[in-house]
């Protein structure tokens, strides 16, 4: 890893006008062995985009933000959550600041909801060799310039559709600080801090949530999110248990 930030920051930007995914182009790089902490990839459009869970980010050229970020973690193997909290965080921090509106939130594990509308989503892609965890891509997709959304997406939203987002505010403005935050804060921010901020974060906290959990639907309190991941939420009988991505489904209401 660089010795500093700013090192980091010198790392190329690479923009594209098209490209599958920008995380396939950084898997590339990093199967050609030519890439190195910090190394971004911004486009203007994705034909392929990657969502959680196999599913697909969809796009218009010019309407959203979409990155990926290059990096070395530094960390065990088996700490993988902890490095996807601390983009969140860090890309809900951003936000905030950019925005000047408190109600970000993230949702389990690292959506960025905005007025009840997911606005923004992460995916992490790990690349081990043997027992080592040697590069992330920390792939980020966020809505900015879209005015609404088709039939089959109720649930999106824009920085644009929920707050009335200047068009003054740039793409390249909100990626560049993005990155920059990202990368301070995964040399500065200890494992302890980064989980303790996401979870003041983590939407519905303290709140009950409808759930389908092993094809029944269920109503939980989120309660907090744990280093390796798992979310404990309360059952209706008042116990605790602890839940991991994919094992149960979140229900819109």
């Amino acid at each position: 890893m660089s010795s500093n930030v700013k090192d980091v920051l010198d790392a190329p930007v690479i923009r594209l006008d098209s490209v599958d995914s920008t995380n396939n182009y950084a898997a590339g790089l990093i199967d050609a062995d030519k890439a190195y902490h910090g190394l971004t990839i911004l486009a203007n459009c994705q034909t392929q985009g990657k969502g959680q869970r196999g599913n697909i980010w969809k796009d218009r050229p010019g309407e959203s933000v979409l990155m990926s970020i290059v990096l070395e973690p530094s960390r065990p193997v088996d700490r993988q959550f902890e490095l996807s909290a601390l983009v969140a965080v860090a890309v809900a921090e951003v936000l905030r600041d950019i925005l000047s509106y408190s109600d970000i939130f993230i949702k389990y594990p690292n959506d960025i909801i905005i007025n009840d509308k997911k606005a923004a989503g992460i995916l992490i892609e790990n690349v081990l060799r043997g027992a080592l965890w040697t590069h992330a891509i920390a792939g980020i997709g966020i809505n900015v310039y879209q005015r609404s959304f088709p039939p089959e997406l109720p649930h999106a939203g824009s920085l644009m559709s929920e707050l009335g987002l200047p068009e003054s505010v740039g793409l390249a403005d909100i990626a560049q600080h993005i990155r920059a935050r990202l990368l301070y804060k995964l040399r500065h921010t200890p494992a302890d801090e980064a989980l303790k901020v996401y979870n003041q974060y983590l939407y519905k906290r303290g709140q009950l949530q409808l759930i389908s959990l092993g094809g029944a639907l269920t109503e939980v309190q989120i309660v907090s999110c744990a280093s390796d991941g798992r979310l404990k939420v309360r059952l209706p009988d008042g116990t605790d248990r602890d839940l991991v991505h994919g094992s149960f489904e979140w229900i819109w209401q």
